[in-house]
């Protein structure tokens, strides 16, 4: 129904002159703001705009459109104003986030206003007053105004906060974080001695603000004390525990809640779906999408962005695909934030070119969707095509951020474009006003170190205006390890030994580059401090996905039900990639042991044996798709090319730091990684 055909509807249905207590219910009901405006007029014209009702009427119909201005006219010209015109003005201010104006209104509300048209004497606040300021401050993030208004009302000691006050509150506290958490206790013991703690807006108020204020143990309790199981309260500790990092317990309480009857919703599913994400439940978060959709929950513009990272971190294209497919079925191709995500997931599932094209086809585009396309094209080491874009973002006025640069500049790393990288990291500076942060400087480090630069590298390291971190000399531990330079290496680990006492990786990396100049003293050394501190080498873990399912293999792990055939197909591809000439790296093998025995070692590294699956699983031609935990070794590197060439196999492995896609004997890293 248009305006015009909307406003003869209630104007038929408005006596003439317009009777005083039917308009407030027109009032409510309209739903346009010319509509209020013209009833406005109407009641103006008969003489009734100055009864209480109609004018309380007004106030609220302007207010709830937004239109300040026209409420402020009609409370001004008011005759009388009571308490609830005053509470609502208040609200609107604190609900724009006007905290001046808000605080001002209520001095003038207790002042009264003895002017032409005014009221006489002052109006003292009420409960409602206090509540639209708390919700109204809290809505708009003037969280520490919210809790400001509550002690306000508490301090002033005429009236008690209600549910409504203590429920915002709290949320405002929670908002405010860590810092704010004595208030957030006092609160609790307020709700406790009001005797409103059971209440079930405040338990889930409370189980939301001990969550952001990092306090899982009373999450838990609160939840437990209030024999609440609602929807609301279950979403609540959900969220407070992911948001506190206990997934386990978090899996376990959903677990429950599904199997009790807890008619949760697309909140509750994508909450946890989330968690899994966050935490590295990948695995996880795909079963329980599917296991979302099987219950009849249809997954939401949240929710998709929240489970496309699971299935690009086990490349799992097929899911991802379905995902893309709903997507369009559902008309969600209008939201930046789901395509922005499509575009990450076809990019870490190793199809640049689809993530490409869901990036022209995008209506409108975020920095987040750049920082999305760069960061993929620079993850395939495509450095061109990265520069490119970042041209292209320059010229469309879309403003870069620091994470940006940091996709920018590790695309000039990955294929080794030191000037490029120099002057992107100048002009980060200087014509973005973008200071440099750790991950700029590992990028630096990492594209000079690469570049065989080492000494530049180390002394941009000393000339860092704040102290390096464990990936700043971890960069610099790698490019040594490239180079085989032992002196820098020894200075790099010292440093990552004291930030990062318990990463086993930093002692394996030294141990690599000793074993690969034969210095067998310093590995013995090495392994003897790892056995000391109770630190084991990091299991290299590979996933692969053969006909909708995800597959993990496990260095040293025979526990596949496809093992034996796994080892056979390994087996057979040692013998002919040596009769091809093949000779294993063995290098880097920590141990000092004999060669045929080294070989056994690199044989059964994670992404072969997810390899040699995929080959006996799959038809020949079919192209292989490989997610590794750990970087790619040199010998798996090396083989990887020779399979690639004589099984005539398109093979894209993506270790921790890039894509490497090998195709008839070559990979597109043109062995510069």
């Amino acid at each position: 129904m248009s305006h015009s055909n909307a406003l003869a509807h209630f104007l038929r249905h408005v006596s003439f002159p317009p009777d005083p207590h039917l308009l407030p219910t027109a009032l409510k009901s309209c739903p346009a703001l010319p509509l209020a405006r013209a009833l406005h007029a109407a009641a103006v014209a008969s003489g009734v705009a100055g009864d209480p009702f109609v004018a309380s009427s007004l106030l609220h119909t302007y207010l709830r459109f937004g239109a300040a201005a026209d409420a402020r006219a009609v409370f001004d010209g008011a005759p009388q104003k009571t308490v609830v015109g005053w509470s609502a003005l208040a609200a609107a201010h604190a609900s724009r986030g006007d905290a001046d104006g808000a605080w001002r209104l209520l001095e003038k509300m207790r002042r009264g206003n003895n002017g032409p048209g005014g009221g006489g004497g002052g109006v003292e606040p009420n409960v409602i007053t206090w509540n639209g300021l708390v919700s109204g401050f809290n809505r708009s993030g003037r969280a520490r105004d919210a809790v400001v208004a509550l002690a306000r009302m508490h301090g002033e000691g005429l009236l008690r906060p209600d549910v409504t006050g203590v429920s915002c509150a709290l949320s405002a506290t929670g908002d405010l974080g860590t810092e704010a958490i004595a208030v957030g206790e006092q609160l609790h013991g307020y709700a406790v001695k009001a005797g409103c703690r059971l209440d079930a807006c405040v338990v889930t108020a409370l189980i939301d603000m001990y969550g952001k204020c990092g306090r899982a143990d009373e999450i838990v309790r609160v939840f437990d004390e209030s024999c609440h199981m609602d929807v609301a309260s279950c979403n609540a500790l959900i969220a407070g525990l992911s948001r506190n990092a206990q997934v386990s317990e978090t899996l376990r309480l959903f677990r429950e809640f599904v199997a009790q009857g807890v008619e949760l919703n697309v909140v509750s599913w994508t909450s946890i779906v989330a968690c899994c994400v966050q935490n590295g439940k990948d695995l996880e978060a795909v079963e329980l999408f599917r296991e979302m959709q099987a219950q009849g929950i249809e997954p939401n513009t949240v929710t998709i962005p929240c489970v496309l990272p699971a299935f690009a971190n086990v490349a799992a294209l097929m899911h991802g695909r379905s995902a893309h497919c709903f997507v369009v079925r559902k008309g969600f191709l209008l939201d930046v934030y789901v395509c922005s995500a499509l575009v990450d997931m076809y990019a870490k599932c190793g199809r640049i070119r689809n993530a490409r094209t869901i990036f022209d086809a995008m209506p409108s585009r975020n920095v987040v969707s750049w920082n999305a396309m760069i960061g993929g094209y620079a993850m395939h080491g495509e450095a061109k095509n990265a520069v490119r874009l970042f041209d292209s973002m320059l010229m469309c006025k879309q403003k870069p951020d620091m994470v940006t640069f940091t996709c920018v500049l590790a695309a000039c790393s990955q294929a080794g474009l030191t000037e490029e990288g120099h002057r992107y990291f100048k002009e980060m500076q200087h014509d973005h006003g973008i200071s440099p942060r750790m991950e700029h400087y590992a990028c630096m480090v990492t594209l000079l170190g690469r570049a065989g630069k080492l000494d530049e590298a180390y002394n941009l390291i000393t000339e860092m205006p704040f102290e390096p971190d464990g990936c700043i000399w971890g960069s610099l531990l790698g490019s040594c390890r490239v180079h085989g330079n032992v002196d820098l290496a020894d200075v790099a680990a010292e440093n990552l030994f004291r930030l990062e006492p318990g990463n086993a990786g930093n002692y394996v990396l030294l141990s690599n580059i000793y074993a690969s100049k034969k210095m067998w003293d310093g590995v013995n050394r090495v392994r003897a401090t790892m056995k000391d501190m109770g630190l084991k080498k990091e299991k290299g873990c590979s996933w692969i996905e053969i006909k909708n399912k995800v597959h993990m293999l496990l260095a040293g792990d025979d526990s596949h039900p496809m093992m034996t055939a796994i080892t056979e197909k390994l087996k057979q591809l040692n013998i002919e990639m040596r009769r091809l000439g093949f000779a294993p790296s063995t290098d880097f093998v920590l141990h000092d042991v004999e060669e045929q025995e080294k070989d056994d070692i690199l044989a059964v590294h994670s992404e072969k044996l997810a390899v040699a699956l995929g080959l006996i699983s799959t038809s020949p031609g079919t192209p292989l798709r490989v997610i590794k935990n750990l970087r790619i070794c040199d010998d798996c590197h090396e083989a990887m090319k020779f399979i690639s060439g004589f099984e005539g196999r398109e093979i894209s492995v993506r270790d921790t730091n890039r894509f490497h896609h090998f195709r008839d004997g070559k990979c597109s890293c043109g062995d510069y990684w």
